[in-house]
C-alpha cells in the first residue's frame, strides 16, 4: 500500500480513521462519516452547484443476495424529475465523493439521480474492491435500478445509463442484459478496452490469470498511479486524496481477470449495442482506450449515437480537467439528456 500523506486540517484522530484497514465496509463507513463535510468544503468545481431546491436522500438497502447495499438519490424538490438517470461508478470509487457535485448539478437542471455502491465499494457490504463476478456485480445493479424504476412516482418517466469508465462497462452489460429496459445511455470514457500501457505484459497476465484461481483476492496485480495517469489538472489530482473510501491499492487478482474479460467480451458485442448513446472520451485518455470508444460509435446498431472526443484531455472528464473543460463535458451532456427527454414525453 502506497503511503498515506497527511491531508490539510486532518487531526490525529482523523488521521487515525484514514489510516485503517478499509477492507471492510464498518471502516470505510466510519472514514467516510467522519470526512463527508471536509470533503464536500475543498476548492472544487463540482461542490460550488448550491443544493437549494434539491431533495437529497441516502440510505442502506438489504439486496436479494443479502448485501446491504449503500444508495442515494438527488431530487427536484418542486417539480416532478424530465427523467431518471441512473449511475454506475469507476474502479474503486464510491458514489459519495466527486459524484455527489456531478449528481446535484443534473438535479439542479430537472434530472432525477440515483446512485449506488457496488457490493464491495465504497459504502456497501463487502471485502473492498473484490469482483468475484462481474456478471454478479451488474445483476446488483440491475436489481437495484430495477427497484428505482418500478417505484410509482418514476415508472412513466424516461430512464437513462450513466457510466464513468469501469461505470460505463457495467452500464453496457446492463443494457445488453436489458435490450429494451432503458431509453439512452452516457458513457464517459467507458471502460470497453484498458489502455495496453495500463494492462501488465502478456506473460506475466498468464500468469496472474492463472494465479487468481487459488489467490483471488490477493492484492497482485501492478498498476500505475491512477490519478496521475486520469488527472490532468494537478490541483484537483491532488484532491484525489479527498475520496478517503476510494481503493488506492493495487488491483486484487480476481478483480483484474473479471475486467479484463469483461472488456474482451464488450469488444466481441460491440454491434449488439442498440440504445440511443452519448459517448465522451478524452483524446488523451491512458487509462481506458478511446480508440474503442470510436470503434463503439462505429459498430454499434443503434441509429441514435453520438461520440464526442475532447482533444488533450485525460481520463476524468468531469473531474480531473480544467473547469472550462468540465463546464463544457457538462453542457454536452445536458444538452443530450435535455434533447432525449423530451423525445420520449413529447414535452
Amino acid at each position: 500500500m502506497a503511503p498515506k500523506k497527511r491531508l490539510q486540517g486532518v487531526d490525529d484522530k482523523l488521521q487515525k480513521l484514514l489510516d485503517a484497514n478499509m477492507d471492510e465496509a464498518r471502516a470505510r463507513r466510519r472514514a467516510r462519516e467522519a470526512f463527508k463535510e471536509i470533503q464536500l468544503g475543498i476548492d472544487h468545481i463540482l461542490f460550488k452547484t448550491p443544493t437549494d431546491g434539491l431533495k437529497i436522500e441516502e440510505s442502506y438497502e438489504v439486496n436479494s443476495r443479502g448485501l446491504e447495499i449503500f444508495c442515494k438519490s438527488w431530487l427536484p424538490e418542486a417539480s416532478c424529475p424530465k427523467a431518471i438517470v441512473c449511475y454506475c461508478h469507476g474502479y474503486g470509487d464510491t458514489c459519495t465523493f466527486f459524484f455527489e457535485g456531478i449528481a446535484r448539478k443534473l438535479a439542479s437542471y430537472g434530472y432525477g439521480v440515483f446512485a449506488m455502491d457496488y457490493p464491495g465499494f465504497g459504502l456497501s457490504e463487502g471485502l473492498h474492491c473484490h469482483i468475484p463476478s462481474f456478471d454478479i456485480l451488474v445483476d446488483d445493479v440491475i436489481e437495484h435500478y430495477s427497484n428505482v424504476k418500478e417505484n410509482p412516482e418514476f415508472h412513466t418517466l424516461p430512464s437513462f445509463l450513466f457510466g464513468q469508465s469501469l461505470g460505463g462497462a457495467v452500464a453496457l452489460k446492463v443494457h445488453l442484459k436489458q435490450p429494451r429496459a432503458w431509453n439512452g445511455a452516457i458513457l464517459v470514457a467507458p471502460m470497453c478496452k484498458i489502455a495496453d500501457d495500463m494492462v501488465p505484459p502478456w506473460a506475466l497476465t498468464q500468469i496472474l490469470i492463472g494465479a487468481a484461481k487459488f489467490l483471488p483476492t490477493k492484492k497482485l496485480v501492478p498498476q500505475k498511479n491512477l490519478a496521475e495517469a486520469a488527472f490532468k489538472d494537478l490541483k484537483k489530482r491532488e484532491m484525489t486524496a479527498y475520496n478517503v473510501i476510494a481503493y488506492k491499492d493495487k488491483p486484487r487478482l480476481q478483480t483484474a481477470v473479471e475486467m479484463l474479460r469483461t472488456t474482451e467480451e464488450i469488444e466481441r458485442r460491440l454491434e449488439e449495442v442498440s440504445l440511443p448513446l452519448l459517448i465522451l472520451h478524452g483524446e488523451a485518455d491512458i487509462v481506458t482506450d478511446p480508440s474503442v470508444s470510436k470503434a463503439l460509435h462505429e459498430k454499434a446498431s443503434s441509429s441514435d449515437k453520438k461520440l464526442i472526443l475532447y482533444m488533450d484531455a485525460y481520463h476524468s472528464l468531469l473531474e480531473g480537467e480544467p473547469d472550462e473543460m468540465i463546464v463544457r463535458v457538462f453542457d454536452d451532456i445536458i444538452s443530450w439528456l435535455n434533447e432525449h427527454s423530451e423525445k420520449f414525453t413529447g414535452s
